[in-house]
């Protein structure tokens, strides 16, 4: 139960990382203060919903192009409804939806391996004093 805690807890906070991400990036991404927590958990459930759901269909279809975009694909698919359900996240314009997709994907990527190592680190440091 701990781990399944844990993970919930790394998934949110790299959801919340690649959204942090983008809103410092382009200034089409309005991202609410007051808001962020509920966008974050938002985001996170329904790309935690969506993931599996397209990772099956991408196994099925068995194109290795829609296999490689899968992760993009959910993300951008997250962030349009993370927008359209609350008003505290905002994304204007083409180019920022696209670079913004990106962004997220690859930021919240990079969370979600570097946070458990940081976590664990953290541990073990704390056991040791």
């Amino acid at each position: 139960m701990i781990r399944f805690l844990i993970r919930i807890a790394v998934y949110f906070a790299a959801a919340a990382v690649g959204l942090i991400v983008a809103a410092v990036i382009f200034d089409g991404v309005q991202l609410e203060t007051l808001g962020f927590v509920i966008v974050a958990a938002i985001y996170a459930v329904v790309l935690g919903l969506l993931s599996p759901l397209f990772q099956q269909q991408a196994l099925r279809s068995r194109s290795s192009l829609f296999s490689g975009g899968v992760g993009l694909i959910t993300t951008f698919v997250a962030l349009a409804v993370t927008a359209f359900i609350s008003d505290d996240l905002t994304i204007n314009g083409f180019g920022t939806w696209v670079g913004a997709t990106v962004v997220v994907w690859l930021a919240t990527l990079l969370a979600s391996l570097l946070l458990p190592v940081l976590v664990v680190k953290h541990v073990v440091d704390e056991r040791h004093r």
